[in-house]
């Protein structure tokens, strides 16, 4: 059996930054380290950060008086970051740099009398940090704007774009250099092993946006695909009598999980494993200041 893995997958820099930003925390801070909401949405992440003594919670009021708080790579509303300014808490902002630059966005639109409109998955917690950080109601006939979920890809939101377009005169939104590249890269290399693959797995959590659409990418391009957390998920039936099958995975989950399929499978049946071509990511995101030192 050939195993062919997806280049990229696995780890972006916001969510490479996110874990570093709780580490280096409770290395100067000590333990606990409070962190609102799962800081990216992987068990595996969350359990090894658990472990070390990070404490997740959903809201502030969980977290005691003067503990030292991180908030999630998704992103916060304002709500959220004037209740823990209110309450004098130490915060750290854990927020990926491309999720804040179209917090940015959004606020610029309304401020300049724009009505916005953010393409997105409802009640993803990314979507819900910046329909907080915006805060604009949405009246009729105003020029109009919109934002993308940093999780969708210039596929996933053209049709969408090409609609608004339609409908309004006056609409502006970002550029497609502006849409993460960690997404729209992980997307492109599954439609490439799709062409090579049999079968694909996607290694990541059910709650993770990202991931599921990487099998829903595959099943698009006529590849049966299966989303697992780690190889205690895979079943042997769909593998068995496939000659390569194609293994990648979402933005937030650690290449360990990527071994561990891998290991897997090699008790099914032998495998050689090989890595596709696919672009290179040298992207890094800085900590906040206070954990440079």
């Amino acid at each position: 059996m050939r195993v062919i893995l997806a280049q990229p997958r696995g780890f972006c820099a916001g969510v490479v930054r996110a874990i570093d930003i709780v580490e280096k925390a409770l290395e100067k801070y000590g333990e606990p380290v409070y962190v609102r909401h799962e800081i990216v949405h992987n068990k595996h992440v969350v359990n090894t950060l658990k472990n070390k003594g990070a404490r997740f919670v959903e809201e502030l009021d969980e977290v005691p008086n003067g503990a030292v708080t991180v908030f999630s790579a998704h992103g916060v509303p304002q709500s959220v970051v004037k209740n823990a300014q209110d309450r004098g808490l130490p915060v750290l902002d854990a927020t990926c740099p491309l999720v804040s630059k179209v917090h940015n966005q959004g606020k610029r639109y309304v401020a300049h009398g724009r009505t916005l409109i953010l393409i997105g998955h409802a009640g993803h917690p990314e979507v819900e940090g910046t329909m907080g950080q915006v805060g604009a109601p949405i009246p009729t006939n105003t020029p109009v704007a919109y934002i993308t979920q940093t999780t969708l890809s210039i596929d996933d939101t053209k049709g969408i774009i090409v609609a608004l377009k339609k409908h309004f005169s006056d609409i502006v939104g970002p550029e497609t250099s502006d849409i993460c590249y960690a997404t729209q890269n992980r997307q492109t290399s599954v439609r490439e092993l799709a062409k090579l693959a049999d079968v694909i797995l996607v290694v990541g959590a059910a709650n993770s946006s990202n991931s599921n659409r990487l099998r829903e990418i595959g099943i698009e391009e006529g590849i049966p695909s299966y989303l697992i957390n780690d190889g205690s998920e895979l079943k042997p039936e769909w593998v068995k009598g496939k000659k390569v099958v194609g293994l990648t995975a979402g933005a937030s989950a650690p290449e360990e999980l990527v071994r561990h399929v891998i290991e897997v499978l090699g008790e099914i049946e032998e495998v050689q494993v090989e890595t596709m071509d696919g672009k290179k990511e040298y992207i890094e995101f800085r900590l906040p200041a206070e954990l440079r030192a």
